[in-house]
């Protein structure tokens, strides 16, 4: 009997602390998110960095803090700053492309960081290569067996988007081989160098035939497996992380972000000053847009990435899109 998926409603006080470190990478992945222009090109201080880790810190209150770049790896100092958050008390993880720079796994120690989390968008290099670079498949891979080695607690993230989605299922056997038991697939999002659209996300409909499928036989050979909900079933209560819980991207220039999707916009609900002081923004931003209900569910998404979303004869949306920070859970802990 295979796994049942579940739907992860967003819990009152829940914490997700999204720290980007830099903004310099040393890929040019096609979906890369990060837009320079919005973001700055800044590398955070040591001072800094340690600063901001302690600025969104709640004692006694569960949080997760995931470090980004960029590649966070080519930040000198991240092995103090995972050091220096779990003292106070963070879940930590961080995203990595695999090349693992400054000796991270020799510099930083496994009893440190709940998850290494290696991005990898193909099962091969066939299809991974074209989408982040040449070489970047065995890089990772032999990233990822390093940090095994070593005791790390790894998981893989995969981005699906028309180029990788048709190869999604060699990704069972792959993760089995390399001994990883979670898996994040992740929805393509409109933003950054896809804002274009060459990549435009899959079909409603290709999304739905593929990717629930795949994490149930990744489930059933005992893959913890995390993905976007995306689409609201018929009666199904629409409802807004920033409305509920605690999310936080931050950018090295100082913008903070509720929602995801708005971080190609100056949108941003909260600020860091030159001194350090975490700030609500004046006026009209993303917060502000949050508690609206539309019929096509997200009103972020509505206005973002419309063309993500069908419609009737007579303007009536098909089906309605969940907040992005909504998750399905299968296998794992959440197996029965």
């Amino acid at each position: 009997m295979s796994p049942t998926p579940r739907t992860v409603g967003f819990k009152a006080g829940e914490r997700n602390v999204f720290l980007h470190l830099l903004t310099a990478c040393n890929l040019a992945c096609r979906h890369c998110y990060i837009n320079p222009a919005e973001h700055g090109r800044e590398r955070l201080s040591r001072e800094r960095l340690l600063r901001w880790i302690e600025l969104f810190a709640r004692p006694g209150q569960s949080s997760n803090l995931i470090l980004l770049g960029g590649e966070p790896t080519l930040h000198p100092d991240l092995p103090l700053a995972v050091e220096r958050a779990k003292s106070l008390g963070y879940c930590v993880t961080v995203d990595t492309n695999g090349f693992l720079f400054h000796d991270f796994l020799n510099q930083c120690r496994p009893a440190l960081l709940d998850y290494l989390s290696f991005s990898l968008d193909g099962p091969n290099p066939a299809i991974n290569d074209p989408i982040r670079g040449q070489g970047v498949f065995a890089a990772c891979t032999q990233g990822i067996r390093g940090a095994q080695r070593l005791g790390y607690t790894v998981s893989v993230i995969y981005t699906v988007s028309r180029n990788n989605i048709a190869a999604l299922a060699q990704m069972v056997p792959l993760l089995e081989e390399l001994g990883v038991k979670k898996f994040f697939i992740q929805v393509l999002g409109l933003r950054g160098s896809s804002a274009g659209g060459d990549q435009a996300q899959v079909s409603r409909a290709m999304w739905l035939a593929t990717v629930p499928a795949v994490a149930q036989a990744a489930a059933a050979r005992g893959i913890h497996v995390i993905y976007p909900r995306v689409f609201l079933a018929d009666g199904e209560k629409f409802e807004c992380a920033g409305l509920v819980a605690e999310n936080y991207f931050i950018f090295p220039n100082g913008r903070v972000y509720q929602c995801p999707l708005c971080e190609d916009h100056p949108i941003h609900a909260y600020r860091i000053t030159a001194d350090d002081l975490f700030e609500v923004r004046p006026g009209l931003t993303e917060a502000r847009f949050f508690p609206l209900a539309i019929p096509e569910g997200c009103v972020m998404n509505r206005l973002l990435q419309p063309g993500s979303i069908e419609y009737d004869r007579v303007g009536r949306p098909l089906h309605r899109i969940s907040c992005c920070l909504l998750k399905e859970e299968v296998g794992g802990e959440t197996a029965g």
